[in-house]
C-alpha cells in the first residue's frame, strides 16, 4: 500500500507537470491554475513514500522535507484557488486585481514563488534521504537535491522588484521559456519517482 500510494502520487506529479506545460504553450490560464493544485497532492504522496523509506539516520531530513512540502501545498492552494474562483468570477477593482491577479505579478504572485521555493527546499531534503540502488535512483537523488537551488531565486527575486513589468497583465516569453524548462526538469523527477515506486511494487 505504501509504495502504491507513492507511485500514484508520482504519476499525478508527472501528469500534472505535463498538463501544466501544455496549458502554458496554449495560454490556457484556468487550466494551468487548476493542474497546479493537483501537483501538491501528488508531490506530498510521493514525498511521503520517500519519508517512509528513509532510515533512522535520515529521519531528520525526511521530516524537514515533509514539513516544507506541507507549507508549499498550503501556499499554492491559496494562490491558485483564488485565481480559479474570486479573481476569475468576481468583478474586482483595479487595485484588488493588482494584488490578487496572478498575472499582474503582485503579492499573490510573490506568494506563489515563495510556495515553489518551499517545494525546492522540500525536494532538497527529501533527495538527501534517497539511497540509490540503481542508475535511475541516482539520477532521481541528484535531480531532487539539485532542485533545491531553485529556492534561492524563488525567495530572492520577488524582493528585487524584477516582476514589476507584469503589472499590465502581459506574459513574458522569457518567463514562459523558464517555466517550460522547469517543467522538463520536474517531469523527469515525476517519471523517475514512478519507476522507483513501481519497482517496489513489483518486488513486493
Amino acid at each position: 500500500m505504501n509504495s502504491l500510494i507513492s507511485k500514484i502520487g508520482a504519476a499525478v506529479v508527472t501528469v500534472s507537470v505535463f498538463l501544466f506545460a501544455v496549458c502554458l504553450i496554449t495560454d490556457f490560464g484556468f487550466g494551468s491554475y487548476f493542474v497546479c493544485m493537483l501537483l501538491p497532492i501528488g508531490y506530498i504522496m510521493m514525498s511521503a513514500g520517500f519519508h517512509h523509506e528513509s532510515g533512522d539516520d535520515c529521519k531528520t531530513a525526511a521530516n524537514v522535507g515533509m514539513i516544507f512540502s506541507a507549507v508549499y501545498a498550503v501556499l499554492i492552494f491559496l494562490v491558485y484557488f483564488a485565481q480559479t474562483t474570486n479573481v476569475r468570477l468576481d468583478d474586482m477593482s483595479e487595485q484588488a486585481l493588482k494584488i490578487l491577479d496572478f498575472k499582474r505579478g503582485g503579492l499573490i504572485f510573490s506568494y506563489a514563488l515563495l510556495g515553489y521555493g518551499m517545494m525546492a527546499l522540500s525536494t532538497f531534503f527529501i533527495g538527501l534521504t534517497i539511497k540509490p540502488k540503481n542508475r535511475a535512483d541516482k539520477w532521481l537523488k541528484y535531480l531532487m537535491t539539485i532542485h533545491g537551488v531553485f529556492f534561492i531565486g524563488c525567495f530572492i527575486m520577488p524582493m528585487t522588484g524584477a516582476f514589476g513589468s507584469m503589472s499590465d497583465g502581459g506574459t513574458s516569453v522569457i518567463g514562459v521559456t523558464a517555466l517550460l524548462f522547469w517543467c522538463a526538469y520536474f517531469l523527469s523527477i515525476g517519471i523517475l519517482g514512478f519507476l522507483h515506486f513501481n519497482s517496489k511494487n513489483l518486488s513486493a
